[in-house]
Order: C-alpha cells, then structure tokens, then sequence
C-alpha cells in the first residue's frame, strides 16, 4: 500500500500523543481517594464494567485513525483498465459452428459469450469485431460504442458462409484492424509505416522481445480451430500478431463428437445427399500454437458454461494492466462506522453510577 499524501499520516503521531496525555490524566486522577461510606457496595456496582468506560474511547480513536489514512489517500496495486486499450473480437462463422455439440450451437454459444463480455466491458474500452469463414470481413471496427457491436454480433447471421474456413486471414484481418488504433499511418510507398515496438518489418527474432508494458491491443479469437481455405496458414497469421506484440487469446469451441447436417446449401465437399452427417471435430491443436506463439493464452470450452466460464477468464485480462487504485472511501466508510458506534457505545453501555 502507498499513499498519495503520505505526510498527513503525521496526524497519527498527534492522535498518539492525544491518548498518552489522556491516560496519564486518567491514571493521575484515580490517585484521588474516594470518600464514600461503603466501599464494598461500590465495588459490586462497578466491578466487572469499568473496562467498558474505556470502549467509546478506544472507539474513537480507532475511527480517527481510519480518518486521518483514509487523509492519506492510501493506494493499493490492482490490474486496471488502460483507457487506450483495445480488444478485437475475432468469430468464426464457417458451417462447422452450427454443430450442436456446445448448446445451443457453437455460433451461438459465442455469441451469449460476446454479449456478456460487452455488458461487463467499460465504457473506455473499444471493441472490434471480425467475422470469418472462407475470408475475414471487418463487422465493426473499434469503437466505443458497444451496442453497436453488440447489434454486429446480433445481426451476425448475415456474414454466415459455408465456404471454409480461412484462420490465418482473419488474424492478419484482426492485426491490421489493431494497427489502425495504435497511430499507424500508411507511408509515401503503401506500406504500412508503424512505431519501432511494433514494425511489421522485424523478424520473429526482434519481435520476442516486445515491450514489457501492456500491449494496447489484444485480440480474441473463438473458433473450432480447423483450417480448410485461405492465403495465409494459422501460423503465419499468428506470425503477424506477434510481430505487431498483439497477443492472441484463442477459445476452442466443440467437442470431438460434433456433427452437422449438410442441406441443400451446405457446400461439404465428398457429402452428397441431404440429411448426411458430417463429422467436424474441432482442432484445439491449432489454437493452441496460435496463443504459445503470441504471448497469449489457450481455453477449450466443450459446453456452453465453460464457454462462458473462459470468456470471463480471458476477458478479465483484456485491456488491463498493473497500477494504483485509490481506496480513500474504504477508510473513510471504516471511520464513519466506528464514530457512530463509539457514540452509540457512550450513550447506551457506557456504565454509570446509581
């Protein structure tokens, strides 16, 4: 714990020296004799409560000494939220994510997860989404504004395409979309002109040694994880974040048992009659590498809650980093209870003589 006015804890001294003077008074005047006709009938009225007289006291003092730090302006270290913070929302939409093996599907499970996390998101925070199958579209880039990435998520049936699934497009999607926030400009050539910490020029080599402050951008990807299209290979879109220093949370979703039913639409290669069950296990595998190679994390959700449960896990660390939070209002709430109760304690149970 830190303080932010450390000097105003000199106040505690003062109050130190406040309750020696008291009790060497208090201790000076029970030197007194007491005249009093019978001492032993005063000794049974007083006998076990004269410790109570010292209770609002004590009270008191503990109050103003919660006052005086919470003064103070005491400090604790916590992960906070860091106002340029960004999270790209990254969501496959391939045919395999209607299997039914996570409820109510593997898409829709996503989805209840994405609206939870924007609920809980702050308002500081911006969220982009990308949405993908056989190629990755930008559904709404950064912004502040999560009801409308909320209504993307909720309208995301129209970016349903049953032509693959490209996950090496849709991370260079997302580290692209990244860049855009992170005062990246295009230079006099096309190419993209971004800050010495993040060149997309380094080599795999420079770039392990990112910086070691947070990174503003950090992406989650939710997906079954099996590539079947796309120009760029898983690895070498998770390349691309890790030279940018975006890591990349990856969420399996599915189980090995997840089937779907190819309709007229349905576009499987080798399936030729409708109604045909088509395998489509996921391959955590594949996200799995993804996050090891960006400094980022790997959670496998097989139902619906531990879908929910590693969005939480993962999102919670989204756009945060280490600092000092200000908790002056606990030692002032602390303070104001223990005043009261000290004059509640002098008024009710203080003991007092017949």
């Amino acid at each position: 714990m830190s303080f932010k006015s450390p000097w105003l804890l000199l106040g505690l001294l003062v109050l130190a020296v406040a309750v020696v003077i008291w009790l060497l008074l208090d201790r000076r005047r029970a030197r007194y004799a007491v005249r009093y006709t019978n001492l032993e009938v005063l000794a049974t009225v007083v006998s076990g409560r004269s410790w109570l007289r010292f209770v609002p006291a004590a009270l008191l003092v503990l109050g103003l000494a919660s006052l005086l730090f919470g003064l103070a302006r005491p400090q604790v270290k916590r992960m906070q939220l860091e106002e340029r913070a960004t999270v790209i929302l990254v969501v496959d939409t391939s045919r395999s994510m209607q299997a039914e093996d996570v409820e109510p599907t593997r898409l829709g499970a996503a989805q209840e997860a994405i609206r939870t996390f924007l609920d809980r998101a702050p308002n500081g925070l911006r969220v982009g989404l990308v949405v993908f199958a056989g190629e990755a579209q930008v559904a709404t880039p950064p912004t502040k504004d999560h009801q409308l990435v909320d209504t993307a998520v909720t309208d995301i049936d129209q970016y349903l395409v049953f032509g693959g699934t490209a996950i090496g497009d849709a991370l260079q999607t997302a580290v692209d979309l990244g860049r855009q926030v992170t005062d990246v400009v295009p230079n006099d050539d096309g190419e993209i002109a971004a800050p010495a910490s993040s060149s997309p020029t380094r080599t795999l080599a420079q770039a392990s040694s990112c910086p070691e402050e947070k990174s503003p951008v950090s992406i989650l990807f939710l997906s079954d994880g099996a590539q079947t299209r796309g120009l760029l290979q898983p690895l070498e879109g998770a390349a691309l974040a890790r030279e940018a220093c975006f890591p990349v949370y990856t969420i399996a979703l599915g189980t090995p048992e997840g089937v779907i039913e190819r309709g007229p639409f349905g576009g499987i290669p080798g399936a030729q009659d409708t109604g045909q069950l088509i395998p489509v296990p996921p391959d955590p595998e594949t996200l799995r590498a993804i996050a090891k190679t960006t400094g980022g994390e790997f959670s496998e959700a097989r139902t619906s809650d531990a879908l929910e449960r590693a969005y939480q896990n993962l999102g919670s660390r989204l756009g945060r980093e280490p600092g000092q939070s200000e908790v002056t209002w606990l030692f002032v709430a602390v303070a104001a209870v223990l005043l009261m109760l000290s004059g509640l304690v002098a008024t009710f149970v203080s003991p007092r003589l017949p």
